[in-house]
Parts: structure tokens; sequence; C-alpha cells
């Protein structure tokens, strides 16, 4: 006797076959995303060894990191994609899962069913052509759901293999990382043929740093004292909207906007991974640099006459007040510990997936002046830049 399909499983089994194709391609870009941005860690870490031998180490090793920091930021979104891809699809199999259960017993009796069996019905020709029809209908529909489970079942062990791969690869990097950070900040000492604008003048800056009560006070000073450094070669207003974030990370406080005890900053704050480097986003002249208030290590730079950019919070400064910076120049490492290398990738690939700020520890504070007043940082920075991974 023909086995009766309910017509919830009828019409799940016409409806679902073409369910997902948008979301299983975003699924493949995703993967393609992390594989890209491992590779591009990948490519950082095998450069490190031709840094120690470059005419300018510092420029050398700063690319290193920087195209490490931002390989990870890259990987970051690609496992983060795909973290959600996975949990789209286990939230659908839960959703799913009496009528996937209907499905799947139909299709394991009209497998163990013989056809005579399957179209033989009790109310005679007609009604046995009428059942044939419906079968040959739902058939191709039950198949097709069935390569569909198995697809995703497929995307989600490919999903967990990148994870584990990614893991396994950020683990073993983490060291080269470490040690081109560590040569940075030896090459930075080191360092004589750095440009000099002005000369330091210590009574000034001291007498400054102990008077002032306040970083806005502090700024206001260093903008007043009397060594004017002259506006650089290049047109620093003509790129307002388009400077690169001074460290890789995420902007996660606006100017003037409220943190979680109501106090409001007029600068921006990003959240930073631990040791993440810092650097200028503009040619510019170091006018401060060392511990202020309580703000940790202070950078303060004159990219143009009448700006200052602010950078707060960082644990080491590199440079001397009066060094001439070029585009990307290091100016510093942000403080904070990373895990060991045996904990460090699975742990990132844990923040990955829960997405925000998870795992980036360390918070810079970006303050930009015009004139000994603050402007909106968001008027001359790419927020939150979709990091590329590079060719």
């Amino acid at each position: 006797m023909i086995r009766l399909i309910p017509s919830a499983i009828l019409a799940l089994a016409l409806a679902m076959p073409g369910a997902g194709i948008a979301a299983a391609q975003t699924a493949s870009e995703a993967r393609a995303m992390a594989e890209a941005a491992a590779a591009q860690l990948r490519a950082s870490m095998d450069k490190l060894s031709s840094a120690l031998t470059a005419d300018d180490q510092v420029t050398a090793l700063s690319e290193v990191i920087r195209g490490y920091e931002q390989g990870q930021a890259a990987l970051r979104e690609g496992l983060r994609q795909a973290a959600l891809r996975e949990t789209e699809l286990r939230d659908r199999f839960e959703s799913q899962r009496e009528s996937l259960s209907d499905v799947l017993g139909v299709m394991m009796s009209m497998e163990r069913a013989p056809e005579a069996t399957l179209l033989l019905h009790p109310s005679g020709a007609t009604a046995t052509a009428r059942a044939g029809m419906i079968l040959s209908a739902v058939t191709p529909g039950l198949r097709a759901e069935a390569d569909r489970l198995q697809t995703d079942l497929d995307e989600i062990a490919a999903v967990r293999e990148l994870q584990e791969n990614a893991a396994g690869m950020l683990s073993d990097g983490l060291a080269s990382v470490q040690e081109a950070r560590r040569l940075l900040t030896s090459a930075v000492t080191d360092r004589s043929t750095m440009p000099v604008r002005f000369a330091e003048n210590p009574e000034e800056l001291q007498q400054l740093q102990v008077s002032a009560a306040s970083l806005d006070e502090f700024a206001k000073g260093i903008a007043e004292l009397e060594d004017d450094v002259g506006p650089p070669m290049e047109d620093f207003e003509g790129a307002q909207g388009s400077l690169p974030l001074p460290v890789t990370g995420e902007v996660v406080r606006y100017y003037n906007e409220a943190d979680a005890a109501g106090v409001k900053r007029p600068g921006i704050v990003v959240a930073t991974a631990p040791a993440a480097l810092v650097s200028t986003p503009w040619p510019a002249t170091i006018r401060y640099r060392g511990p202020l208030l309580d703000y940790g290590n202070v950078m303060i730079v004159e990219p143009a006459r009448g700006y200052l950019l602010i950078l707060a919070g960082l644990d080491q400064v590199f440079g001397e007040v009066g060094d001439v910076l070029s585009t990307g120049e290091p100016v510093g490492l942000m403080g904070g510990s990373e895990a060991r290398a045996a904990e460090f990738g699975t742990q990132f690939v844990a923040d990955a997936a829960r997405g925000g700020g998870a795992g980036r520890t360390e918070t810079l504070y970006v303050e930009l002046r015009q004139g000994g007043e603050t402007v909106d940082p968001t008027e001359w920075f790419v927020m939150n830049p979709v990091v590329e991974p590079q060719e």
C-alpha cells in the first residue's frame, strides 16, 4: 500500500531546494576572505627575515607588523562571517527539525519499498495513476532537499576546518610578530637619521607638563609654545575624510559620546589588540611624547600649522620631540599581553566568532585639534574600514 505523504512534507519538498543559495554564496565569500587573509599573514611573516637586512629597518619592520595586523583584521572578519553562517545553518536545522525528520522518514521508506508496492493503490487504477503522479512530483524535491542538507553539513565542516587551520597558523605566527615588535623598538631607538625641525626645550615642556590640569590645557599650551614647526609640504586639509586610523582596530566611542560613567571626551576611542602598532597617518612633527596625567603615554604630533593630533593610552612611544615623521611612521605600541602561542589562535577564533570588541582589550584615544579647539575626527579619518586582504 502506498505510504501517504502529508501535505506539509509535500510543500516542504517542493519549496526548499532553492532556499539558502544567496546565504551559501555569502559563506563561500567569507571562507575566501579568511583564506586570503591567512595568505597575507603568512606573507607578512615571510618578510621578517628580509626586514632584518633592509637599509631602513624601521620601515621594513613596520610593514611586517602592519601587514600582520591588517591580515588579522581581515581574518577576523572572515571568521566572523563564517561563524554567522554556521549559526544560521544550525538554527535552521533546529527550527526545521520536525519537518526534516518527516522528509528523511519518507525517503527511507521510499528506499526500502519496491516501486510496484509504492505505485499500488487499493482504490484502483485511477488512484494508482494519481499516486504515481504525486510521487514523481515529490521525489525530485525530496532528493534536492537531501542534497541541500548534505551541502549544509559539508559547509559546517568546512567552517570548522577553516577555524582550526586559522588557529594553528596564528599560533605559529605569534612568535614572529612578537620578535618584529621587539626588533622595531630597538631599531627606532638606534635610528640616528631622523630629520629634526627644531630643538627640544625641556624646561618649557616640563613646566607645562607639571602645571597642566587637563589634556585640553596641555594641548593648548603645546600649541602656544614659541617653536613653530611650519606646515609640511603635503596638503593636510586636502586629506580630510581619507586619513587611515593610526591603529588597526574598531572605533567603539565617537566624538563627545558619553562612556559608561557618563563622561564625554572630544575625541574617538579605538579598541585594539594587545601590543598593536600605532603610526602617524600623515607626515608630522613630534611636539610631545611621554606620560601625561592619567592618560598613560601620550604622543602629540603636528601634521600642519594650527593642527595637533593627540594619541593617548600607548604603552611605548617612539621618537623625540622635533622629529619629522613620514606617513605610516611608527610612534609607539599599545600595551596589554597576548596569550601564549598555544592559546592565542583558539582564543582569536573564539573572539572573532563573538564579534564586537572581543579580544581587543586596549584602547587608543584619538583627538584632533585645530586652532586650539577640538574637531570631530570622524570627519577626517576613515571609520572602521573593511581591511581588504592584499594580493
